[in-house]
């Protein structure tokens, strides 16, 4: 496979930390920055003969649209924009999506997150400009990733990411890979009831190419069928954790298994926007109360600017016992967005939790596992044919690996 050339990048504007950003672009292998320029509006010639793939603008205010600066450079080149800004938000990424603005970057950021916000531009880009067979990855022939995501801590993202996928291991009998992307603070391990001997660390710190055979030397089997690469022991590790190794990890295991459940972070970081990328059904998790659902409504134009099909996101409701609800239908007027599971508040869920045994099988007849079994059945037909909680009673079997070969 020939290497890919470095994504042309032409820097305007002017902002705080915007020098940073240069610098750091300017050294890394995937980027070439091929001009610079404060005002747009006099370097139109040269932003025209540049070539750029990518233009980055700084602005100093993040409370308006710097509208002129953005009509110079489109003026000049076609190359579409990601705005840099480390002034507050405000109304900004409303406005900017009603602008055509690609993106909009938040200043401090990580380098790694800057490169993977140009390279997915630049992906899009190039999927439009090849008409609609280059739309996102197909995973007809793959197993389906299934990502779950709420944009605030403790309205049972990881007690859902936990119970679904074991009951898509018992109840639908698939080979289902359980992932907690939470790494600094992910607590699978613990509700699965597993001791994490090796995690998602010492899985992409090892040297060579990932493979489904190494894949299987580092998951934990659970006796519901389910294996899981748990989040690193130390919160240090994480930032050891690169988006580009948790994408290699998804797609080596789209391979093998027929689910990947992933456990996510309560905010977007470079390894939940990898995982993004891969997902076939996001799952956003929300209680119906103000503070959420006004997260959620943020999450959904974040999502939105990153143009992930709306489609594929499907809006779950935990209800957790709350008398202070809010309306149902009001919530979906506020989002804009159906619910599509509703999951009922059961005291068995605190129980489960404190056993370490995922709520399916602490309490299989409760309310929560019901609905539980309806999201499963929704996303995978159930095997007639046989049981993994029978076929695991043994010994537990890997399963056979192959790699498919590169079309």
């Amino acid at each position: 496979m020939a290497e890919q050339a470095p994504i042309k990048v032409f820097i305007t504007g002017a902002c705080a930390g915007l020098a940073e950003v240069r610098q750091a672009l300017s050294t890394h292998p995937d980027i070439e920055i091929v001009g610079t320029a404060v005002e747009p509006g006099k370097a139109d010639q040269k932003l025209a003969a540049s070539g750029a793939s990518i233009v980055l603008h700084g602005s100093a205010r993040g409370d308006r649209l710097p509208a002129a600066e953005i009509e110079s450079i489109r003026h000049a080149t076609a190359a579409p924009i990601i705005l840099v800004t480390s002034g507050a938000a405000g109304g900004l990424l409303g406005e900017a999506l009603s602008a055509g603005i690609a993106d909009v970057i938040m200043l401090p950021q990580l380098t790694d997150a800057l490169v993977f916000t140009i390279q997915k531009t630049a992906a899009m880009v190039a999927a439009r400009a090849a008409g609609p067979t280059m739309a996102l990855r197909s995973s007809s022939s793959e197993g389906k990733v299934l990502t779950v995501f709420s944009p605030k801590g403790g309205v049972g993202k990881s007690v859902i990411a936990t119970s679904l996928a074991t009951q898509i291991a018992r109840r639908c009998g698939r080979r289902v890979l359980l992932v907690d992307l939470d790494l600094q603070f992910g607590d699978v391990a613990i509700m699965m009831g597993v001791e994490p001997e090796k995690t998602i660390y010492d899985l992409v710190m090892t040297t060579g190419e990932l493979d489904p055979e190494k894949l299987a030397g580092y998951v934990i089997p659970h006796a519901s069928g389910v294996d899981v690469v748990p989040a690193p022991v130390r919160p240090e590790d994480a930032e050891l954790v690169a988006e580009d190794r948790v994408g290699r990890l998804l797609d080596v295991a789209k391979e093998t298994y027929d689910a990947i459940v992933v456990d996510t972070p309560a905010h977007f970081q470079a390894t939940t926007l990898a995982t993004l990328d891969r997902t076939d059904r996001l799952l956003l998790v929300a209680s119906l109360d103000i503070p959420t659902v006004k997260n959620v409504k943020l999450t959904l134009q974040t999502l939105n600017l990153l143009h992930y099909p709306k489609d594929r996101i499907n809006l779950v409701v935990n209800r957790n016992m709350s008398k202070a609800d809010l309306d149902r239908k009001d919530v979906e007027k506020a989002l804009e967005l159906k619910i599509a599971f509703e999951i009922p508040g059961d005291r068995e869920v605190g129980l489960a939790l404190n056993r370490g045994i995922p709520v399916p099988m602490s309490a299989p007849r409760s309310a929560v596992t019901k609905a539980i079994n309806e999201m499963a059945d929704a996303f995978f037909e159930r095997h007639a044919a046989k049981s993994l909680d029978a076929a695991r009673k043994g010994a537990v079997k890997r399963p056979s690996f192959k790699l498919r070969k590169a079309a």
